[in-house]
């Protein structure tokens, strides 16, 4: 699929489809009313007679309309126009891209780019259409001895900005939305894929192409390399299966030379039954995500390699299984971080974090300007916040701000929960320096608390991506989230500026 931006006048494309927008009541948008005109008042018709309503994600095509050059004219609703905003946007873009795939087109040219979505500019509108393009298209069925039939005509997909003075920012945007959604699409296919393949080795060889396609910095510790840094924290976790935890670390290094790099941790659990806290068997094979925080973490470093981002990037995943074997940790078992604190392992179903404390402590080595680590960590997260949004955590507000403004400015949006010194007293422990569990009240605080005891030397912050990372049901699969947001965050950091090259990106 290849994506390019233009401007000009909608009736006079020469496409296999333009696609306008239309609102309740039956009012055309600025591109459907030129060409309403073209067409001497042919829409105005239609709608007169009550083949569009223009409700939101309506749609209506049509075939060889007078005066307009492309081959169909592809009607979609949205909404009311006082409520248009930028959610509308995104589902209007969803059903536009969903028709055109369905058509038989080998094109598109889209102008709802061109709508005016309120305190969103052309450069948000472009990458978001992009990345709800590349949303409703992909696929997840390598597994399936006969794929579904999903192959599409759609070739090309062309969005249209109103002035061609847009059209620099237009092409930044898009090389941003396809960098971004490339990554998205890494993030997605590794937590989709099944514990039995997408083991610790096999994230450490996904890394290691990666590293080798981009030519990223890489290293892979193995477990004598972390028993001889003392990370016994981490490899309690990995000790009741037969699958050998992986420590991966891979370098991006396009910033000034020794400037402090941006650090992102992830968890990578590649299957999580709990351990001797053996989880529920209902529900129990979408722990297959458990490593949706390494794969998020992959995809970022994927967009950063693409879009050449000019700063210093490091991933730190720590990555092993967590299973019930004869030598697996056992509730109350005692073990002592990297950092030299000790736990006591009051709930093995509580791991990620016992994994994340070592990698955390070990990001010390790297100076960082500030570390964020990325986990599936706790269910008392999408208690507090549903499959909404992500919970944000921090010992650092400016920290803390940036992030939060990456995430309505991408719409992967998270929300800062509070990380006050009273929730530290539900970690304590009689025989060692804490527990890792503190109890029902508050578990997504609790959790930040024990990962805030790790990062007393550098700015951090916490997403908890457990009510985000997937979705169940017949829509089951993993989300990519909070690959736009790390994305947005970083783009930031960099202060990127360059304007994409070419009139058109291939997806």
């Amino acid at each position: 699929m290849e994506f390019s931006i233009k401007s000009g006048a909608p009736e006079k494309q020469r496409s296999a489809c333009v696609v306008v927008g239309v609102f309740e009541s039956r009012k055309l948008s600025a591109s459907a009313r030129k060409i309403d005109a073209a067409a001497k008042g042919f829409l105005t018709r239609i709608l007169d007679h009550g083949d569009m309503d223009g409700k939101l994600g309506a749609t209506l095509l049509l075939h060889a309309v007078p005066g307009v050059e492309a081959a169909r004219v592809l009607l979609v609703g949205l909404g009311k126009e006082k409520e248009f905003r930028d959610s509308e946007y995104r589902r209007a873009i969803v059903a536009a891209v969903r028709m055109l795939n369905d058509t038989g087109s080998l094109d598109g040219t889209l102008y709802l780019t061109e709508l005016d979505v309120k305190k969103r500019d052309t450069a948000w509108c472009v990458e978001q259409a992009t990345l709800m393009a590349r949303e409703t298209l992909y696929r997840f069925d390598r597994l399936k001895s006969k794929p579904e039939n999903t192959v599409s005509s759609l070739k090309l997909i062309t969005f249209s900005v109103v002035r061609r003075t847009e059209l620099a920012t237009a092409e930044l945007a898009l090389a941003q939305g396809l960098a971004m959604a490339d990554g998205i699409d890494l993030a997605k296919d590794l937590g989709n894929l099944p514990g039995n393949i997408c083991t610790p080795s096999y994230l450490a060889d996904q890394a290691r192409l990666l590293a080798e396609e981009h030519k990223l910095g890489i290293e892979i510790l193995e477990t004598a390399d972390m028993e001889a840094l003392g990370m016994h924290s981490l490899l309690s976790v990995a000790k009741g299966s037969h699958q050998a935890p992986k420590f991966i670390v891979l370098r991006h290094q396009k910033g000034k030379a020794g400037a402090k790099p941006v650090v992102l941790v992830g968890k990578g659990i590649t299957f999580d039954s709990g351990g001797i806290s053996l989880k529920p068997g209902a529900g129990m094979d979408e722990m297959k995500y458990d490593m949706c925080g390494a794969a998020s973490v992959l995809g970022t470093m994927k967009m950063a390699a693409e879009l050449k981002l000019p700063i210093n990037l490091i991933a730190v995943i720590p990555s092993s299984e967590n299973m019930p074997g004869g030598s697996a940790s056992k509730p109350g078992d005692i073990v002592t971080s990297m950092s030299g604190q000790t736990i006591e392992i009051l709930n093995t179903d509580a791991e990620g974090r016992l994994i994340l404390c070592d990698a955390l402590t070990y990001s010390e080595r790297f100076d960082p300007a500030c570390v964020v680590d990325v986990a599936t960590l706790t269910g008392a997260c999408v208690v507090s916040l549903g499959h909404v949004t992500t919970g944000l955590f921090a010992n650092d507000d400016d920290l803390a701000g940036e992030l939060l403004a990456a995430g309505q400015s991408s719409y992967d949006r998270a929300w800062q929960m509070p990380l006050f010194e009273d929730y530290q007293e539900q970690l304590k422990s009689n025989f060692a320096d804490m527990a890792n569990i503190g109890g029902p009240p508050a578990g997504s605080i609790t959790a930040a608390c024990f990962l805030s005891r790790f990062t007393k030397k550098y700015h951090w912050a916490h997403l908890d991506i457990a009510g985000t990372a997937w979705k169940s049901g017949k829509e089951k699969g993993a989300t990519g989230r909070p690959v736009a947001l790390l994305s947005h965050f970083l783009i930031e950091r960099a202060g990127k500026t360059k304007a994409a090259r070419g009139t058109r990106q291939s997806a």
